[in-house]
């Protein structure tokens, strides 16, 4: 999918001063493996946006950067991913320390560069807000020894509809955030054939509405 491979671009021009190149070397492998579904969905919403009032990606200015915005959706949910499978199978525990080490420092630098492309966008507050829910949820889960959970899935796809949204130059409606959560409900691995055709139903049903984006009051 083309948009999926300019989202790992995007993703990899992000962290591409990191150093060492050990460090660089594994996060590159890392996103290679990674499915781009709630970078790709950003997209899609900015897309089917733009296409209800008769315009394209292409019309939007140049410092919008829908694909820093999908990167950064991407890198958020990279790092908070890595950091949940470190969790639910440590490394440490079958003596591969230097691995485990080496992955909560990659987990670490994905989730930064990823509020870094979202900072200065209408995304800033979920974003943060995405990362204190998983860091709850997390903290339960290891309470209650309770299996992985698809919350994750869930907020960082409603994520990539603000993000989508915003950069189209409007806030996500109620409906919108519900189809993004129900597409996170059973992980974020692939994205539904109809994708296209589900959003334009969702977007005609109102997305042009002043409610949508979160602040972080809201949490």
């Amino acid at each position: 999918m083309q948009e999926a491979g300019a989202i790992r671009a995007a993703a990899l021009e992000a962290v591409e001063d990191v150093d060492p190149h050990v460090v660089y070397e594994r996060i590159e492998a890392l996103l290679d493996q990674e499915p781009m579904a709630p970078g790709v969905f950003t997209v899609a919403c900015a897309s089917a946006i733009l296409e209800r009032s008769g315009r394209t990606i292409d019309d939007l200015a140049a410092e919008d950067a829908l694909a820093e915005r999908a990167a950064g959706v991407q890198l958020i949910y990279s790092g908070l991913s890595r950091t949940r499978a470190l969790a639910s199978d440590p490394p440490w525990t079958r003596g591969d320390a230097e691995r485990g080490n080496l992955d909560v420092l990659v987990a670490d630098i994905l989730v930064a560069r990823g509020f870094y492309l979202l900072a200065r966008t209408e995304a800033s507050d979920e974003a943060v807000a995405v990362v204190r829910a998983f860091g709850r949820d997390q903290t339960i889960a290891h309470e209650t020894d309770d299996a992985i959970s698809h919350d994750l899935e869930r907020d960082v796809f409603e994520l990539a509809a603000v993000a989508g949204a915003t950069a189209a130059g409007t806030t996500p409606s109620p409906q919108l955030r519900e189809f993004a959560t129900d597409l996170g409900r059973d992980g974020a691995r692939t994205l539904p054939g109809t994708l296209e055709e589900q959003l334009t139903a969702v977007i005609s049903v109102d997305s042009s509405g002043t409610d949508g984006v979160r602040t972080s009051a809201d949490h």
